[in-house]
């Protein structure tokens, strides 16, 4: 009975110690928007420059309720999603090749990084010329900036395994198939990961970049629209939108991450 007392007030504490920095953080995201409305009441800003939280929340709200921005969201969510594992499942394997061949890596990696150095802005007007208006060339955009993040992640983690691991498969009889697929992936799995989180977000940056130029529908079509039309409370909204998309994007990865990674920790915990 004495233990089970003592390490009561043990859990509440660990519990209270982590909600400590979610309640900072939103006291800090309340402080903020406080300041923010009372400044623009305060100094007489024009909504056109600044509009204050409580205008920015009334257009999001009345956008979500009439059920003008589900379109838009839905369109950039389709190419997101498409982009990303478009992308994702051909970076990762020409991370396993290029991590595997030498050889490979010295032909094709000055390729590779000349056509990441080109920014995706310039590529946006040629793609919609060569795929046509639509969700095709937007996905395209997303999945070359989803590329290389996966590429270089994978191709750094199929490299990590030690030389005593390694002679161990050798002298197992291992092929070089089995081997990578037992030991250097399992091993490089935390960096493949690394990169995925890196090309969630990036997804979302391509995607909406894209649409800037030549979407006619999306969350960064609306921004250009919003832009056209000077309704500066509706591109806050829009901004609102495209974070919390991020946001869940990201936490997705988390999850997968934690769910791929699992057998890994339990391994390394184990030694």
């Amino acid at each position: 009975m004495r233990t089970r007392e003592v390490m009561k007030p043990e859990r509440n504490a660990s519990s209270a110690l982590r909600l400590a920095p979610s309640m900072a953080s939103a006291l800090v995201l309340i402080a903020v928007l406080a300041v923010w409305e009372w400044a623009v009441g305060a100094f007489g800003w024009s909504e056109l420059v600044l509009p204050p939280p409580s205008t920015v929340t009334k257009a999001l709200w009345s956008g979500l309720v009439s059920g003008y921005f589900w379109p838009h969201i839905m369109q950039t969510a389709l190419e997101v999603v498409l982009g990303l594992v478009i992308g994702g499942v051909f970076g990762f394997a020409c991370g396993l090749a290029l991590g595997e061949s030498t050889f490979g890596r010295h032909v094709f990696m000055p390729y590779v990084v000349a056509s990441q150095v080109m920014p995706k802005l310039a590529l946006a007007p040629l793609l919609t010329v060569w795929l046509g208006f639509g969700t095709l060339p937007m996905v395209a955009i997303t999945a070359l900036v989803c590329f290389f993040p996966l590429l270089e992640s994978t191709m750094t983690g199929v490299s990590q395994a030690d030389a005593a691991r390694l002679e161990l498969f050798r002298m197992l009889g291992a092929t070089r198939w089995q081997t990578l697929w037992r030991l250097k992936v399992p091993i490089g799995m935390p960096s493949v990961m690394a990169g995925l989180r890196m090309a969630v977000v990036l997804a979302l940056v391509g995607a909406v970049v894209g649409e800037f130029v030549g979407g006619s529908e999306g969350l960064g079509a609306l921004i250009i629209a919003a832009q056209g039309s000077m309704d500066t409370p509706l591109m806050f909204a829009v901004l609102i939108l495209i974070t919390a998309m991020g946001l869940l994007l990201y936490l997705g990865a988390l999850w997968v991450q934690e769910r791929l990674l699992r057998p890994y920790a339990a391994a390394q915990s184990g030694n």
